[in-house]
């Protein structure tokens, strides 16, 4: 046993945890005896007080046992594992080494293992927004007006709900904005729009249940329905959206669908008036849910708006989710559902049981946020920043790709899709890291043979001077790809 004073570490400290692994390696075993306290302090050199802490401590822990007349002494009850004398193997092992028995559902997820670590680092990155036009000193003035004003009744759990000041703009909101229809009770505030598919996968769907999902589509629903059992049934997108014919034809019994209809993620299309339409009738005659993703539709730059899926909907067989990831900043972590009012009890059940409810403080901020007018005004000047950097990023495309590029879903979002052929995606993908350029491959998206190669290009954090000269480095990297 040795210990040292200049150690970040107390000295009662050193002599448990020393002791603590000496055991747990085998090099002292049970029944053993260990020195006095008053021993071991002279040995050390230190005064017996931390030697008293550190014994004290590995006698609460049961790691020593101690009896008049006996000293102290390793615990005889320890496992005989605690007390093997064989070295210890510090060997990586492989898997199967061992029993670990873990969910298979869980084997079934996407992994974003490199997702946050690569974020920012270069242009295009895709669900990134303009962070410099953000009115952080509007924003900091309202964190620290509701910092200030806390009272005790306030720090209690809240509205499983939500913020009932919060609901009611976001109804208000989206009522005009997208002509959803909805009313503050039906709506429920959610950890961003991942946990309200989480929430609404709970309480609509069982393990094994039949859920049409977009093909290509986007891989954290399809992690969100692998771990909860569901099947998942890939269905074609086209230009005009999800394929409800071949839908039906492959799983007409599917319980559930989930689209993103007004920027289809990743293609960027927009599902038509006559889908729309069809995937409602066929949700009614079949009994089966519509879960809509609304992520980014505060952005369009060509033509009206659209209205949402669910504003088209009389038999209140969509769920509508929302997030305010894209369209203030996505640290915020706040995002909604609108629920079809006869399934507000359940979805509340299933959310109580998920995490009880949301923060209380950044829903009174956001709720001021809106309010006040800002969110309005912060959507006005974003649609005009975006707008811009879309168009230069379109023009760059087409001007030196020319018709070796197609470019899908540039009306609206924060993304584009430009797809490309006799390319390897992947492979680009990851060179394109050592240029400085952000490009998620677009054949990953697909659950089947990849119909199509090509980059999702984000433009919400490449400011317009920055474009042409990525879109030359992406040109060069392109040309230079091995045959």
């Amino acid at each position: 046993m040795t210990v040292s004073r200049m150690a970040p570490k107390s000295l009662y400290k050193q002599i448990y945890e020393g002791y603590r692994q000496a055991i747990v390696e085998g090099n002292l075993r049970a029944g053993q005896r260990v020195p006095s306290t008053r021993v071991l302090a002279g040995e050390l050199g230190i005064s017996r007080i931390p030697v008293l802490n550190g014994y004290a401590q590995l006698l609460a822990e049961g790691y020593f046992q101690s009896r008049v007349g006996s000293g102290t002494t390793v615990s005889a009850s320890l496992p005989e594992r605690a007390a093997d004398v064989r070295p210890v193997d510090r060997r990586p092992r492989k898997i199967g080494e061992e029993r670990r028995r873990v969910s298979k559902r869980c084997a079934n997820l996407w992994s974003p293992e490199g997702f946050f670590g690569s974020r920012g680092l270069g242009a295009f990155a895709v669900a990134q927004i303009a962070f410099e036009h953000f009115p952080l000193a509007i924003w900091n003035r309202l964190v620290t007006r509701h910092s200030r004003s806390v009272r005790a009744p306030s720090l209690d759990y809240g509205d499983p709900m939500g913020l009932k000041e919060l609901r009611e703009a976001i109804a208000a909101h989206v009522r005009t904005a997208r002509g959803v229809r909805c009313e503050a009770h039906q709506t429920m505030i959610v950890s961003g729009s991942q946990q309200g598919l989480e929430i609404t996968t709970r309480a609509l769907l069982d393990p094994d249940d039949q859920v049409w999902m977009e093909e290509p589509g986007y891989r954290f629903a399809r992690s969100v329905f692998a771990g909860s059992g569901c099947k998942v049934a890939p269905v074609t997108v086209d230009s005009e959206g999800l394929k409800v014919s071949a839908g039906a034809k492959k799983c007409g019994a599917a319980r559930a669908v989930f689209v993103t209809p007004s920027h289809q993620y990743p293609l960027g299309v927009m599902m038509s008036a006559s889908r729309r339409l069809q995937l409602l009738d066929w949700a009614e005659s079949h009994g089966s849910w519509i879960i809509e993703d609304d992520y980014d539709s505060e952005y369009r730059y060509e033509g009206m708006p659209v209205t949402s899926l669910q504003g088209l909907d009389r038999n209140s067989r969509v769920v509508y989710i929302g997030t305010f990831s894209k369209v203030l900043f996505p640290a915020l972590r706040l995002g909604y559902l609108v629920i079809p009012e006869d399934l507000v009890e359940r979805f509340l059940a299933a959310r109580f049981a998920l995490d009880i409810g949301p923060a209380t403080l950044p829903q009174a901020v956001l709720a001021d946020f809106i309010g006040e007018g800002h969110f309005a005004r912060h959507i006005r000047r974003m649609r005009r920043v975006y707008g811009e950097r879309r168009s230069t990023l379109v023009d760059n495309l087409r001007r030196q790709l020319g018709s070796a590029v197609e470019i899908t879903g540039a009306e609206a979002g924060m993304h584009l899709s430009a797809t490309l052929r006799g390319i390897r995606d992947v492979e680009l993908s990851a060179r394109g890291a050592g240029e400085n350029l952000r490009l998620v491959p677009l054949s990953p998206f697909y659950m089947g043979r990849a119909a199509r190669q090509g980059f999702i290009l984000g433009f919400g954090n490449t400011a317009v001077p920055e474009i042409p000269a990525a879109v030359d480095r992406l040109c060069k990297l392109l040309r230079s790809r091995q045959p």
